[in-house]
């Protein structure tokens, strides 16, 4: 039997906490992601929390009892029933919808499902694989991670080159089956879709056939026309080799934040030249140390990446720009 018929859903009333999360949302702006909406529900003191005094609102903890599975499944299928978007051009933020807007308006009785956590057939041996979230399909996300080291391998690339793992992720809620369905996926545009895509979409598509897998109705489009002519113009911008501090400073963001725009444009499929930027901040042996580093490497962490080369050596710009630079030239 399929996972679905050896566990049926268990389903619960929703109404009220999708209500809780989202209110919270509005009343907070729409600034922050789920794993802060997570942290508010359940209590846990973090740096964001303290940082935006949310662990002094009456919502911090009010979750505890209930635990982190069921705000987990509630975050998600308010996702999947289109009461909330990812806004994936801006960090995975949670937006509302027009329905969320008008559930807060006019809530009702609704029932969503308690996502279980899907035993894995596959090796222990892979710990990428995340154990018991109640977030994900563990066992197809474990499919996904074995397709992808097989194409790093056929490609002779790192497996984070192909997709990140949280494009993966994503594809293990959504269940994408189309080309344009995987394109609506976080770090995955035109470029990744057409290069990579076509395995994947097959994988999932027999995985959700032979599982009878619900998938959700629609993916929520993700471009959005203004984020999207911002893009447009970095990618015209770095074309003509400005500096990114100067494109920063003409579209009224940070440093930090067009470093965060330029490496959302190479992981979805551009290829960018920033040479002309990288050849006057990092000299030629370092990059070449940086990149046989990034060649080698399991993972494109950051944090790793300064632990093995030194961070006396290297600071996380640098490492950012070269990350940026491997992905650009390995992975478009």
């Amino acid at each position: 039997m399929c996972d679905n018929c050896k566990k049926p859903k268990k389903q619960f009333d929703a109404e009220s906490q999708l209500l809780t999360v989202l209110k919270f949302i509005e009343k907070s702006g729409e600034k922050f992601d789920d794993a802060h909406l997570l942290n508010v529900f359940l209590g846990l003191e973090t740096a964001q929390t303290i940082a935006y005094e949310h662990s002094k609102i009456p919502e911090f903890g009010i979750g505890k009892e209930e635990g982190e599975l069921m705000w987990k499944s509630i975050i998600r299928q308010a996702v999947l029933n289109n009461y909330l978007f990812k806004d994936i051009d801006n960090y995975g933020l949670l937006k509302l919808t027009k329905q969320g807007r008008d559930f807060i308006i006019n809530p009702y009785s609704l029932k969503f499902i308690l996502n279980e956590p899907i035993e894995n057939g596959a090796d222990d041996d892979d710990d990428d694989v995340k154990q018991g979230t109640g977030a994900l399909d563990t066992h197809l996300l474990s499919l996904l991670k074995d397709l992808r080291k097989k194409i790093a391998k056929q490609k002779s690339v790192p497996p984070f080159v192909v997709f990140q793992d949280p494009s993966l992720e994503e594809m293990c809620t959504h269940y994408p089956i189309t080309m344009e369905e995987l394109r609506q996926i976080s770090g995955v545009g035109s470029g990744k879709a057409m290069k990579f895509g076509t395995p994947f979409i097959e994988l999932i598509k027999k995985y959700v056939e032979d599982n009878d897998i619900e998938r959700p109705i629609d993916l929520i489009i993700k471009t959005q026309a203004n984020k999207s002519q911002m893009k447009v113009s970095i990618i015209q911008n770095i074309d003509r080799q400005i500096g990114l501090e100067d494109i920063a400073d003409s579209k009224g963001i940070t440093y930090e934040e067009i470093l965060k725009e330029v490496e959302s444009i190479v992981n979805s499929g551009t290829k960018l030249n920033l040479n002309y930027f990288i050849d006057e901040v990092i000299d030629d042996d370092r990059q070449d140390e940086v990149f046989d580093y990034f060649r080698a490497a399991e993972s494109d962490s950051i944090d790793e990446a300064l632990n093995e080369l030194g961070e006396t050596d290297y600071t996380r710009e640098e490492i950012q720009l070269m990350r940026i630079k491997f992905m650009s030239e390995l992975g478009n």
